[in-house]
């Protein structure tokens, strides 16, 4: 299946009249950028993919260890990761996106390797804050690799492009992920492992050989030459904190469908348990078929605005149709919770184009590294407080959890607009030409 090409944005290597999703016959792009960026990508998703299923319970069964101390763990790795994401976006401005981001998947990839190697909870924390320190800290630094290869006009939509490469290769990573936890032998758990390790590998060795865009050879002189003060000026753009933070509100709808939905399902609905396997199904295709269609169409600053204010609403929407399914039968409550699901992945494919958007945008262009840590920072603070924000509200409270949820939802989605105002009257510099 080929996707349509942009009718008139310049494509990836600068030359005209196709999309970052046109193919050259096979299953690849043929842009000589995200050709790589794809394979890369795919291989690092399925590695990813192989391992969530099993990763707790490798800890829990096989090493023995409690599984609240697994959590405590994670949790601190996950704020070692938030705190590491600005420090490596300002690496990435100093040294380039390429060499940094390089260091940390072949750094993840070492650390992911070593729990093979946990005996006991000692080495558990320092290789969990290990790898998933360095996997967060290169989350910021990917924006602004995609900042140094990929010319603006096609940026978001190619973003959205690789989401896509990693939703289905993270789904069949799952499902292969799903085989290893069914034989359930310590051989099992110690492959996967391993294959996940390697699966950071060899991006590693990767992203260094990707071509910089013309754009990025012309920032890397004045990002030389600009004030010391200016390369974290990130840090101190109120503007940008602000569309930072509401994003991030925003990004707690993937904690909605990866942690509150099984639990809402289980705990407060008639509706069978596999029905929180068919929602990620439901989830994990229309993102796929929506996402690059979406991105075209919110590549520009105000149609980022309206994305991020209409997925605010839809996200109200979706916490309403969640709430009425705890009153109904089994027979109704499936098709309530799958229409919710469905209206909660158009609020998701709006917001992740637009978030896209602004945080380039809305940025320096001489500071790609810290911008894009600092928003990449922001939302992975959002997917940590998810899970308790998402359970002290509508599990523990049914129907008004669901409304105070939403109530948060749409007042973060419609505050987009006047911050994103303010991030433009506070300076000419932001952002740069398409």
């Amino acid at each position: 299946m080929t996707t349509t090409p942009l009718p008139k944005a310049p494509g990836l290597d600068g030359s005209s009249g196709a999309g970052p999703a046109t193919r050259a016959g096979g299953l690849l792009p043929a842009d000589p950028v995200l050709r790589p960026a794809t394979v890369l990508t795919a291989v690092n998703s399925l590695g990813n993919g192989l391992y969530f299923p099993l990763g707790v319970l490798y800890f829990t069964r096989v090493v023995g260890l409690e599984a609240t101390a697994v959590g405590l763990g994670m949790t601190i790795a996950g704020l070692v990761g938030v705190a590491a994401g600005v420090p490596a976006g300002r690496a990435a401005d100093r040294w380039g996106a390429r060499r940094v981001g390089s260091l940390l998947w072949g750094g993840t990839g070492i650390a992911t390797a070593c729990y093979v190697l946990v005996g006991s909870y000692a080495a558990f924390l320092v290789a969990v804050i290990c790898a998933t320190g360095l996997q967060m800290a290169s989350r910021g630094v990917q924006g602004a690799l995609y900042a140094e290869v990929l010319p603006p006009a096609t940026r978001v939509e190619a973003r959205a492009y690789l989401r896509m490469v990693t939703n289905v290769a993270m789904g069949v990573g799952g499902a292969l992920g799903a085989v290893a936890l069914q034989v359930d032998t310590r051989g099992a758990y110690l492959t996967v492992i391993a294959l996940n390790a390697l699966s950071f590998a060899g991006p590693a060795l990767l992203l260094p050989r990707l071509p910089l865009a013309s754009h990025a050879r012309e920032r890397a002189v004045q990002v030389a030459d600009a004030p010391a003060g200016d390369r974290w000026r990130a840090v101190r753009d109120l503007p940008f904190l602000t569309v930072t933070v509401l994003n991030a509100v925003l990004v707690v709808q993937y904690t909605l469908a990866e942690v509150g939905l099984p639990l809402w399902i289980v705990q407060r609905t008639t509706a069978p348990r596999w029905t929180a396997a068919l929602l990620m199904i439901v989830n994990c295709v229309l993102v796929a078929l929506l996402q690059v269609r979406v991105a075209r169409r919110a590549s520009r600053v105000p149609a980022a605005v309206r994305a991020m204010g209409w997925s605010g609403l839809l996200l109200a929407a979706a916490c309403a149709v969640y709430a009425l399914s705890a009153g109904l039968s089994p027979l109704w409550a499936v098709p309530a919770l799958t229409a919710g699901a469905v209206v909660q992945v158009f609020a998701e494919v709006l917001s992740a184009a637009g978030g896209w958007t602004l945080g380039y945008e809305l940025a320096d262009a001489r500071a790609h590294g810290v911008y894009q840590g600092v928003f990449g920072a922001g939302a992975s603070a959002g997917m940590m407080a998810g899970p308790a924000l998402v359970t002290v509200t509508a599990i523990a409270h049914g129907a008004l959890g669901w409304a105070v949820l939403g109530a948060v939802f749409a007042l973060a989605g419609l505050c987009v607009a006047p911050a994103v105002r303010w991030a433009l009257r506070d300076g000419a510099w932001r952002g740069e030409p398409a």
